[in-house]
């Protein structure tokens, strides 16, 4: 099955097509399909950047919101009620909330690290056999006397 894209960011027909298009146009549509088909590929990476960023920010914020929901001072509507056993439940119920709250954020933060040492662990496998191959490739050799050649580096 063929999943390529009619619109990617690369040197197509439908991309020039469409860049042409643009700039007849008007300019900047033109421009940002120039920009898209030589630096598109690069969006993924952006999106993902921009995501734990604002995931970061955002995460912050709600530490800020739990600091100040204990000291009274929590969002609209989570005032008190006047019926002490609701509030009370409620209470515990948010209180619960919040915990496996951060047994979660807790468990991707351990997931990330394992994800990032993974990754760097394959990157130095990889970066390893690149320089045994580099190595075995580049290491000098002696003819011998009967005409096979030898690595010196055997011996």
């Amino acid at each position: 099955m063929n999943t390529t894209a009619l619109i990617r960011p690369a040197w197509t027909p439908a991309t020039i097509a469409l860049m042409v298009l643009g700039f007849v146009v008007f300019w900047p549509l033109g421009l940002a399909m120039l920009a898209y088909i030589i630096w598109g590929d690069r969006l993924d990476g952006f999106k993902r950047d921009v995501n734990r960023a604002t995931d970061g920010i955002f995460a912050g914020c709600r530490r800020g919101a739990d600091k100040a929901q204990r000291w009274g001072n929590g969002p609209r509507g989570m005032s008190r009620t006047g019926n002490v056993a609701f509030d009370d439940w409620r209470d515990k119920e948010l209180e619960r909330l919040a915990e496996e709250r951060r047994k979660l954020d807790d468990a991707l933060a351990e997931f990330d690290e394992y994800a990032r040492e993974l990754r760097r662990a394959k990157d130095q496998e990889e970066f390893d056999r690149f320089m045994a191959n580099r190595n075995r490739s580049t290491a000098p050799t002696v003819r011998k006397s009967d005409g096979e050649s030898d690595n010196l580096l055997d011996d």
